[in-house]
């Protein structure tokens, strides 16, 4: 994720081909098989979170049945420990944990951005001093850390998404610093430099448009990991009790003794859930970064690009 844009894909002036290079970077996603997987996926959980309200077939918090009913007809994956309804639980989980995933993924984004374009545009003691609190808050353990922070301001999902998005910057600061300090070289750029350009202007319209489509990947990857970390702190009781999300899901299930009732289905849907979005986000933020950089294909294995070598016999060798 921190490899430098190539000048034929930055381009040669300042944004004026930016909705150009847009549509050949989604094609390109969605004709590969991985990255469109990846983005359907996000499409349905989007879809389902929007509609959620509409498609639930009950309440989530309405009791329907007994305690960790088996799944039948009426109730596809069986019920929780508070007799729900899983089918629910699980849509309205979704909802909930995509709302907490994107919010957290806009504050890392704006912090991260911001300092990076900051740090690397102008540079010397400005990159001196954001980098240096960069490596601080990368040095530090980020789960105890994220831990810690959850449990000093609260129970709250606002405070959740604060917290994950305010510990997640450093990774979107470092790819920016380093890929800004790349563009702010091209030659568009210091032409617009010499005729009188002043630096707010040069960094909204002739290097924010060229990083768009990076940052682009890095907020779908950072989507992945703030659903997983707020699953995290849901699993070790940090999340807020009074929101149902793929977390909370797994947590009230071993609370209530799942494991040894053997109800598989008040853990094991919630658990896909978090890992088809986390790989999802992956997927789609691999294929943004592939199309960025087409010559990194090339360096990831995959069933399509590592083949094994057919043994050149000695004769051969030899006749050579």
């Amino acid at each position: 994720m921190s490899t430098v844009l190539p000048e034929a894909v930055v381009g040669t002036a300042g944004g004026a081909d930016s909705p150009a290079r847009a549509r050949p970077l989604w094609r390109s996603v969605w004709t590969r098989p991985a990255p469109a997987t990846g983005a359907a996926l996000l499409v349905l959980a989007g879809v389902t979170a929007i509609f959620a309200p509409w498609i639930e077939p009950y309440r989530p918090t309405q009791t329907v049945g007994a305690a960790f009913a088996h799944p039948s007809t009426t109730h596809w994956l069986g019920l929780d420990g508070t007799g729900g309804d899983v089918v629910s639980l699980l849509i309205q989980g979704t909802r909930i944990s995509l709302i907490v995933g994107a919010a957290a993924m806009a504050v890392a984004m704006v912090v991260g951005t911001t300092v990076g374009m900051l740090s690397g545009y102008f540079g010397r003691a400005v990159d001196g001093l954001l980098m240096r609190i960069t490596d601080f808050f990368l040095v530090v353990p980020y789960l105890p850390l994220l831990i810690i922070v959850a449990a000093v301001w609260g129970a709250s999902l606002w405070h959740i998404i604060l917290v994950i998005g305010l510990l997640q910057w450093t990774w979107a600061a470092r790819i920016v610093r380093a890929q800004v300090k790349s563009v702010r070289q091209r030659t568009y750029v210091r032409r617009a430099r010499s005729l009188g350009a002043g630096n707010l202007r040069i960094i909204s319209h002739h290097i924010f448009p060229q990083i768009a489509p990076l940052l682009v990947s890095i907020a779908v990857l950072h989507v992945g990991y703030a659903i997983f970390s707020e699953a995290a702190l849901d699993f070790l009781g940090l999340g807020d009790p009074l929101a149902v999300s793929w977390g909370t899901m797994i947590e009230h299930a071993f609370q209530r003794t799942a494991v040894s009732n053997g109800a598989w289905w008040a853990i094991v849907p919630p658990g896909i859930g978090i890992a088809a979005v986390i790989v999802s986000c992956f997927l789609v933020g691999q294929g943004v970064e592939d199309a960025l950089d087409p010559g990194l294909r090339r360096a990831h294995l995959s069933a399509r690009t590592f083949r094994i070598r057919r043994q050149t016999s000695s004769a051969t060798i030899e006749k050579r």
